[in-house]
C-alpha cells in the first residue's frame, strides 16, 4: 500500500510541475524530398512475392516490396490501373538502392538482381524500371533498369499523354477519344520495343488506346480506357465520401486538364518462370498469359497538391 502512496503522490508533483510550465513549441524541420515509384516489368523472373525495391543507406519509408508482374493491376469501373504503382518520398541527395527477390527465404531474398545509386532532386518524381528478360543474353533484350525523371511540362488546359512499351517487339499506338473509333493513322507509329514514347496533347475527354503489332490490324488487347480522373469544382464525391475541391484534391486523369497519363504496354508472363501469372481484381481474374496494359498518372493537375510526390 505504501509503495502505491507513494508513486501515486509523485504522479501528483509531476503533473502539477507540467502544469505550471508555459506551453512550448518545437519546430521540427522539413526535410526536401522527393518521389519514386518502382515498376517490375521482367516477365521471366522473381520470387514467391515478386521483387523487393529498397534503399540501403539510411531506413526511411520509401521502399516498394512484394512487387509482382506487372504491379498488380486492378481493374475498377472499366479502367485497369496498377495498385502498386504510387510515388512515395525520400530523401534527396545520392542514395544507394538494391532490388532484390522478395521471399520468406532468407536464401532466396538475399539474391539482388541490381546493386546501384542514384542522385535525387528535391520536388523531382522518379520512375525507377525494371524491364527486359533476365533469361536473355542478347543486350537489346536483357533485363535492364531505366530511371526516368518525371519533369513533365504543364500541358495548361490539355492532358499530356505517353506510352512505355515494355515488351521487346514494336507496335504501333493510337489514342482516341472513347466515344468514337481508332483512326487509320498510329499516334506513335512503330514504338520499339524496351522503348519510351514523347507526350503528345490532347483536349480533355475519356480515352481510349488501341495497340497493335507494329504494321499489322490486329489489336493486342481490347481498347483499354485510360484513367478517368475528375476535376476541382465537380459535384461529385469520391470513394471516401470527400467533395473534390473542397475537402480532398482532384484525381489526375485524361478528364482533367493539366494531367499527364501514361499507359505501359506489358509482355505475357514467362511460363514456368517465378513471375506471376496473374492478378486478382475487384473485376476478376487477369491473366497473364498474353500481353495487357495498365495505366498510371505522372502529373496532377495544378494547384491541386503541394507535394512533388503525389500526396
Amino acid at each position: 500500500m505504501r509503495r502505491f502512496i507513494l508513486l501515486s503522490t509523485l504522479c501528483l508533483a509531476a503533473g502539477v510541475v507540467s502544469a505550471c510550465k508555459p506551453d512550448e513549441e518545437i519546430a521540427s524541420p522539413v526535410e526536401p524530398k522527393a518521389g519514386i515509384r518502382f515498376i517490375n516489368a521482367v516477365p521471366d523472373t522473381g520470387a514467391a512475392n515478386g521483387l523487393d525495391f529498397r534503399f540501403v543507406d539510411i531506413v526511411e519509408n520509401s521502399s516498394a516490396y512484394n512487387i509482382p508482374f506487372r504491379n498488380l493491376p486492378q481493374t475498377t469501373a472499366g479502367v485497369t490501373a496498377s495498385a502498386l504503382i504510387q510515388f512515395k518520398p525520400a530523401k534527396v541527395g545520392a542514395r544507394h538502392f538494391r532490388i532484390f527477390l522478395s521471399d520468406t527465404l532468407q536464401s532466396v531474398a538475399s539474391v539482388v538482381l541490381k546493386d546501384s545509386t542514384l542522385n535525387l532532386e528535391a520536388t523531382h518524381n522518379y520512375t525507377l524500371l525494371l524491364w527486359g528478360n533476365a533469361r536473355s543474353t542478347d543486350p537489346a533484350t536483357r533485363m535492364r533498369l531505366s530511371v526516368i525523371d518525371e519533369t513533365v511540362p504543364d500541358p495548361t488546359t490539355s492532358v499530356a499523354l505517353r506510352v512505355i512499351n515494355t515488351t521487346t517487339s514494336a507496335i504501333d499506338v493510337r489514342q482516341y477519344v472513347s466515344s468514337g473509333a481508332a483512326p487509320a493513322d498510329a499516334s506513335w507509329a512503330n514504338l520499339a520495343g524496351l522503348s519510351i514514347s514523347t507526350y503528345q496533347q490532347v483536349a480533355p475527354s475519356q480515352i481510349k488506346f488501341n495497340v497493335r503489332p507494329a504494321g499489322t490490324t490486329t489489336a493486342l488487347f481490347t481498347d483499354p480506357l485510360a484513367l478517368v480522373g475528375q476535376g476541382v469544382g465537380t459535384t461529385e464525391k469520391d470513394a471516401g465520401g470527400c467533395k473534390v475541391g473542397v475537402d480532398c484534391i482532384a484525381t489526375p486523369g485524361t478528364t482533367v486538364a493539366g494531367s499527364a497519363v501514361t499507359l505501359i504496354v506489358f509482355p505475357a508472363y514467362v511460363a514456368g518462370s517465378k513471375a506471376a501469372a496473374s492478378a486478382t481484381s475487384p473485376a476478376g481474374t487477369i491473366s497473364f498469359a498474353t500481353p495487357g496494359s495498365s495505366f498510371m498518372w505522372d502529373r496532377r493537375p495544378p494547384g491541386t497538391c503541394t507535394v512533388a510526390f503525389g500526396c
